[in-house]
């Protein structure tokens, strides 16, 4: 007999965790409806693509309409707080309309303590919306993406021998592999009710910026020398992401590594050096292959 195959909506399909969230879906067999304004930016081979929008409540209704689980991603990026909570309250009501069994929300670790970071705080509302209008529900709480290490920025940097973050050499910072982070979410899917009513933050792995900028000399095949940014610096781009970077030289995030290594060794956590390995074309400067 067929093994019993949920169908789960992606919002945000298109982007790092969506598309990581999708593919894991798929690979555990699942049945993914892939969300997305930009249904031509999608890519996911055996998900069924369906064009929403946040901004159109009736396309989630749509969307969400006779799905087992739902997967939701929001950011304030592109837009502003403001819209990142509205669509994310709007997400959540249009799910629970659709009598959805499982809401899973992708927020940010440590965005339940009051960290004053301004797009974790967004989550936290988004959150505090979820819990009082369901009670199935689950929260992951990713750390910081290694997968924005590969962004255009740093390509640039690593280049000119150098790798640079708003942190001191010494400060480590907890990370995640989008696919950790999309591996994750399918087994809280796939697990409904070991994980339903829970908040989990979520990490893979602690480095300062010097251990990181050695790993990536390893895989570019050059000396990379750690390059502390001024996060004032950081500030006239974004005050936002300065209040971040600031938060983590600071107080730091609370994850325990280790343990959700020993009780979830299934997601294949990836160190900060296999995530580079794995993206050393990238970080070399040339596309990955495929």
């Amino acid at each position: 007999m067929e093994p019993y195959r949920l169908t789960v909506a992606v919002t945000g399909a298109s982007g790092t965790q969506g598309g990581a969230t999708a593919r894991a879906l798929l690979e555990a067999g699942h049945r993914v409806r892939a969300l997305t304004r930009r249904p031509e930016a999608v890519d996911l081979p055996g998900a069924e693509v369906v064009a929403a929008d946040f901004d159109q409540p009736e396309s989630l209704d749509r969307a969400f309409d006779g799905a087992d689980a739902v997967f939701l991603v929001t950011t304030p990026f592109g837009t502003d707080l403001d819209t990142e909570i509205r669509h994310g309250v709007d997400a959540v009501d249009a799910a629970v309309r659709a009598g959805v069994g499982h809401i899973v929300y992708t927020s940010a670790t440590n965005a339940d303590r009051g960290t004053g970071i301004p797009h974790f705080d967004s989550k936290w509302v988004v959150e505090r919306h979820l819990a009082d209008v369901s009670e199935d529900w689950t929260v992951i709480a990713p750390a910081a993406f290694m997968d924005n290490i590969a962004g255009g920025w740093a390509i640039r940097s690593l280049k000119q021998g150098r790798f640079s973050l708003p942190l001191s050499p010494g400060t480590p910072l907890k990370l995640i592999a989008a696919a950790d982070i999309g591996a994750f979410a399918a087994l809280v899917i796939g697990r409904r009710d070991e994980f339903r009513g829970r908040r989990v933050d979520i990490a893979s792995d602690e480095r300062t910026g010097r251990e990181m900028a050695r790993a990536l000399g390893a895989v570019v095949g050059r000396d990379i020398q750690y390059d502390a940014a001024n996060v004032e610096d950081v500030a006239r781009y974004s005050t936002d992401l300065a209040a971040m970077f600031d938060y983590f030289d600071r107080v730091g995030m609370d994850v325990d590594i280790t343990r959700l290594r020993a009780d979830h060794p299934e997601i294949g956590w990836h160190s900060f050096a296999d995530w580079a390995r794995l993206n050393a074309p990238r970080l070399a400067g040339s596309p990955l292959p495929g």
